[in-house]
């Protein structure tokens, strides 16, 4: 695997690691709703993977990374239409998609 890609993955992980650090014990949908600082930070971590991902993917477009197109279309929404992101939505990828993008991505950096 080039380092480039690996350099990717790595800022993928970084940021998911910061979700979760921004997060911290209080998991809760309705804390995150309300706190808009959080929401930005996690939307602005939302955006480093996929453009992240969408460099990984200009690099090598055989990646073994589950829903890669879906993360940079992600990441075009956050940008693009910054005024139509769903909080519910946001927070089905944060509880549903990033431990298993995180698994994938940590198993590609092991390799």
């Amino acid at each position: 695997m080039k380092l480039e890609i690996k350099k990717y993955l790595f800022d993928i992980k970084v940021s998911i690691d910061s979700i979760f650090e921004y997060l911290g014990d209080n998991n809760n949908f309705f804390e995150y709703e309300k706190n808009k600082l959080l929401r930005r930070a996690v939307e602005r971590e939302i955006e480093i993977i996929g453009e992240a991902m969408h460099k990984i993917l200009q690099i090598d477009k055989t990646i073994k990374i589950e829903n890669s197109r879906k993360i940079v279309n992600t990441r075009n929404l956050v940008i693009h239409a910054y005024d139509n992101v769903d909080n519910v939505i946001i927070w089905g990828i944060i509880s549903n998609h990033l431990p298993k993008l995180k698994a994938e991505v940590e198993n590609l950096l092991n390799k």
